[in-house]
């Protein structure tokens, strides 16, 4: 080995199962900051890999992140409110919510990482918005005259209900990801419980803490102020929060009369409606799929491969010229490269360089567009293949980003067949353009000696087999002997040949072997060597011998497109050779079988949430009428922007169904209570509708705002964090303009559907009264 041209020595270290990152990286530098001090003159420890390095700084990120979301989030209620006093209110929501949802990550053994701090900063827009509808509502009543106590239990009177159906429904959203198995289950899971647990926290403070500060903080509404509650002022703040109520009364009012127009075109909305469900399906169609995004991790892999039968020396060379290309990058902090060992296997043709970047904001280029650079630049080496490669998306699911395609002789073929379709396979995806870096994973076939013992002639001088294969094990490998007390520790006896005495095949065969009667016996005389070529290792998967090809997606390609590519030239392999995927590819395959699931499992979880909260089935039916509308905001904000259907973007997308559902609620279940009261259906949709535009647009802006900063996010993380802000801004954005249109429409269409069944089944009834009578 050796790191920055210098020798070295390593050894790694594995994260356990149950292992916190940070924790087992700071305890392991302690500790080698300890042993140090013990190390001779010119030997220093240092740490050439530490994946925790990207851990850390990817949750600073996302604290960042939280912050600036939260600083957004105080802006727009301030605006929409113009008050401090009533944009404070909702503010103390947030850090109570937040320590509700670390308790609950404590709880159930979870701890702060990148996943629940993504949950964290999704939830941000979601837990203010609770108490967003509270001071509004109280807001509303108050510019009436009310004073704010009597405001107060007027509003919750009003709204308790929608806050208990919103809380429901965006709980109830997000359990089926909770319990979903598998290394993506794990990661839903987490993100999951975050939500959940600041949304049931944010929830009871809205209904408790909220209502309490709204009448004791809030100051009566003074009919000259323009409803804000205190005298105007003339500061450059408070003209344009003036300007921006004047703007926003005018869109209430042009509201309005959209909904008016909306809910007496009704065939026309439906028409709409249908075509945008449609449109939904066929974007979500074409959606490329992906498992997680390709991170900058601040760390790149070179795997070095010589030829069979390569020199330790002319490794050694190769790996020179592959250092030097690397160190002429400016890019590039670091190189710890070994020889005799890489993620093929172990052997003298080849080796493996470990690459340590500079810090993200000391470069002006990715480590995806570095890998690109450096691969042609590695094309000139003609000695060996040499592929540099970023490190898995997630620790522990393979070793590098990209896919690992098994074949497997299911028909027993015979390795020669798998070796002759694997090869033709790979040449057809190496030519494919959708697919780059195609190579095995595995060492070639390299030069060995085979020995054929004679057991007649090995019988007759009394050499029993087991010690002919006890010699060649001790020789070419090393034998355990025993223990001895050194230095006041026990030391292990081990013993192995000379490396002259096992370098060549007279060598081989000038050994000797002991006899029963303790004769030692020439292994020439018992055996015959003969050169050939064959496999380093037999691999088997699924109880099939097997052979894998690895590659990824070309610029432009996403990882499920690669895979779809992969398996449509798999098509033509001989009969009895099957494939499976392994790895990081495996996961990806099982999640997008699993999406479907997901959504039906979280749509009838909000469903029946609303069934059993309302007893009723107009609001339910009314209210995941809106959830396709939101989908289709996700899937174009996703397709404008060139992303994949990903881990990511699917919790964003269960993210939009409860969001949806949560602007339909508040317009449906007060239209529903306008209908209890006397109102036409019409005319009480339409002033449910007027009446919560208000909280809807302040409450969707605030969530809006808050993902604006995992929208455009940059640095360490980045990948993943505009991935699930992106599908969520964009479905929350549909979501509310769509909805804010066609949810008036929809309960219109369902309660008049209801009552419609209604008359029918009372008509039969009467029906049946009638000939009982007459019988």
């Amino acid at each position: 080995m050796s790191r920055a041209s210098r020798s070295a020595a390593t050894v790694g270290i594995q994260l356990g199962p149950r292992g916190n990152a940070l924790e087992t990286s700071n305890a392991i530098r302690a500790r080698l900051t300890e042993l140090s001090r013990t190390l001779p003159p010119g030997v220093a420890v240092e740490i050439p890999f530490d994946g925790a390095h990207f851990v850390k700084i990817a949750i600073h990120e996302v604290l960042l992140t939280l912050v600036e979301a939260v600083m957004l989030v105080f802006c727009v209620m301030w605006l929409f409110l113009r008050d401090l006093r009533y944009t404070l209110v909702p503010t103390v929501v947030i850090p109570v919510a937040l320590m509700g949802a670390f308790v609950a990550m404590w709880a159930f053994g979870l701890s702060i990482n990148v996943f629940t701090m993504f949950g964290l900063v999704l939830a941000i827009g979601i837990l203010v918005g609770d108490a967003i509808v509270v001071v509004e509502s109280v807001h509303r009543v108050m510019e009436e005259g009310v004073a704010p106590r009597d405001a107060t239990r007027r509003a919750m009177k009003r709204i308790g209900g929608a806050i208990v159906g919103v809380t429901a429904v965006l709980t109830a959203v997000f359990v089926p990801m909770a319990f979903f198995p598998g290394s993506v289950g794990g990661i839903y899971r987490q993100f999951a419980v975050a939500m959940i647990a600041s949304m049931l926290v944010s929830s009871f403070m809205a209904l408790s803490l909220t209502p309490a500060l709204c009448a004791n903080l809030l100051k009566p509404v003074a009919r000259h102020d323009g409803g804000t509650g205190r005298a105007r002022r003339r500061g450059i703040g408070a003209r344009l929060a003036d300007r921006f109520g004047a703007a926003f009364a005018r869109a209430e009012s042009g509201y309005r009369r959209i909904a008016v127009f909306a809910v007496r075109r009704t065939g026309m909305v439906v028409a709409v409606y249908a075509a945008l469900v449609i449109g939904c399906g066929l974007l979500y169609w074409l959606m490329p799929g992906g498992f997680l995004p390709t991170e900058d991790q601040g760390q790149l892999q070179v795997m070095i491969q010589l030829p069979a039968g390569a020199t330790q020396a002319r490794t050694l060379a190769v790996v020179e010229r592959v250092e030097a290309i690397l160190r002429a990058e400016p890019a590039i902090a670091n190189v710890t490269s070994v020889i005799g060992w890489s993620f093929a296997g172990s052997g003298q043709n080849v080796g493996m360089a470990f690459v340590e970047l500079k810090d993200w904001a000391q470069r002006d280029v990715d480590a995806m567009a570095l890998r690109d650079r450096l691969n042609g630049r590695f094309g000139a080496i003609l000695d060996g293949d040499v592929e540099a490669a970023l490190p898995p998306s997630v620790r522990g699911i393979g070793h590098s980003d990209g896919f690992t395609f098994r074949l497997e002789d299911r028909g027993g073929v015979g390795l020669d067949v798998l070796k002759a379709a694997r090869a033709q396979l790979a040449v057809r995806a190496k030519a494919d353009p959708r697919l780059s870096a195609v190579h095995f994973e595995d060492l070639p076939d390299a030069p060995r000696i085979e020995l054929d013992v004679d057991r007649a002639k090995a019988y007759a001088l009394g050499v029993p087999f087991e010690r002919i294969a006890g010699l060649l094990g001790g020789t070419f490998g090393s034998n355990y002997i025993n223990d001895f007390p050194a230095s006041g520790r026990m030391r292990r006896v081990i013993i192995e040949a000379d490396p002259a005495a096992r370098a060549t095949d007279t060598a081989l065969m000038a050994l000797t072997v002991p006899n029963r009667t303790g004769d030692m016996v020439p292994l020439s005389a018992i055996a015959a060597p003969h050169w050939t070529i064959g496999p380093v290792m037999l691999n088997r998967y699924n109880g099939y011998p097997s052979l894998d090809i690895s590659g990824r997606a070309a610029t432009g390609t996403s990882s499920g497109a690669a895979m779809a590519e992969m398996e449509r030239l798999a098509g033509a392999l001989p009969a009895g050779i099957g494939y499976d995927w392994v790895d990081a590819a495996r996961e990806e395959q099982t999640a997008a079988r699993q999406t479907p699931l997901l959504v039906a499992l979280s749509v009838l979880a909000v469903f029946m949430a609303l069934a059993a909260l309302y007893e009723s089935w107009t609001i339910p039916l009314s209210v995941l009428t809106i959830v396709p509308l939101g989908m289709v905001g996700a899937i174009a904000a996703a397709l404008v922007r060139d992303m994949p259907n990903d881990v990511y973007f699917k919790v964003g997308m269960i993210t939009v169904i409860g969001l949806s559902a949560k602007n339909a609620i508040l317009i449906v279940q007060y239209a529903q209570d306008l209908v209890g009261h006397g109102l036409p259906v019409r005319q009480a949709v339409v002033d449910a509708a007027a009446a919560r535009f208000r909280p809807i647009v302040m409450t969707s802006m605030a969530f809006l705002l808050g993902v604006v900063p995992l929208v455009l996010a940059t640095g360490a993380g980045a990948e993943s964090r505009r991935s699930i802000g992106t599908g969520a801004f964009g479905g929350v954005l549909a979501a509310t303009v769509f909805g804010l249109v066609f949810a008036p429409v929809a309960f219109r269409v369902v309660a008049s559907v209801g009552r419609r069944g209604r008359r029918v089944a009372m008509t039969r009834r009467d029906a049946r009264q009638t000939e009982t009578v007459g019988e």
